[in-house]
């Protein structure tokens, strides 16, 4: 990858912690755009998965795995200050790229804004039609998997309040 783009990335995450959720998308489906082929834009979403932090072995339990990916897949969520926290991990590289993308659109927000939210960049970044149909699945069953969380928070939330 070249260092032009990847030091456009790095410069721009700090910012996604105060960005929107279509503001993410929308600094992702950007940061595509500056790849030439797809073999660049593997290579990224590969860089995204090596840099993504593990997840604690304490939350790699059998109640974590997404159930619909084909690789493993482990996902913690936590409600702090009315935000939905995610964190994840995967055995294989490129499986651990795509959750690093929907960890930086989701993860922050809160159960309301998740719930509500439009996951445009999987279509517009070319992802829906360049992935195998069972990463495909698996990406579809990771969304779900995140919105469930949420509806949860946003139900706890509710009743507690």
């Amino acid at each position: 990858m070249d260092s032009t783009k990847n030091h456009y990335f790095c410069n721009r995450k700090s910012e996604l912690n105060i960005m929107t959720i279509n503001q993410t998308q929308n600094d992702l489906i950007e940061t595509f755009a500056l790849f030439d082929d797809w073999e660049e834009k593997y290579e990224y979403i590969i860089d995204l998965g090596k840099k993504l932090p593990g997840l604690d072995e304490k939350y790699k339990t059998e109640d974590n795995i997404i159930k619909g990916c084909q690789s493993v897949v482990w996902l913690h969520a936590d409600l702090r200050d009315g935000k939905v926290i995610f964190e994840a991990d995967s055995q294989a590289i490129i499986v651990k790229g795509l959750v690093s993308m929907l960890l930086q659109v989701l993860s922050g927000h809160t159960p309301d804004e998740i719930l509500e939210a439009d996951l445009y960049f999987i279509e517009k970044t070319g992802l829906s039609s360049h992935l195998a149909q069972t990463r495909s699945n698996g990406l579809a069953a990771m969304v779900k998997q995140m919105k469930a969380y949420a509806l949860a928070f946003k139900v706890r939330m509710s009743t507690v309040g």
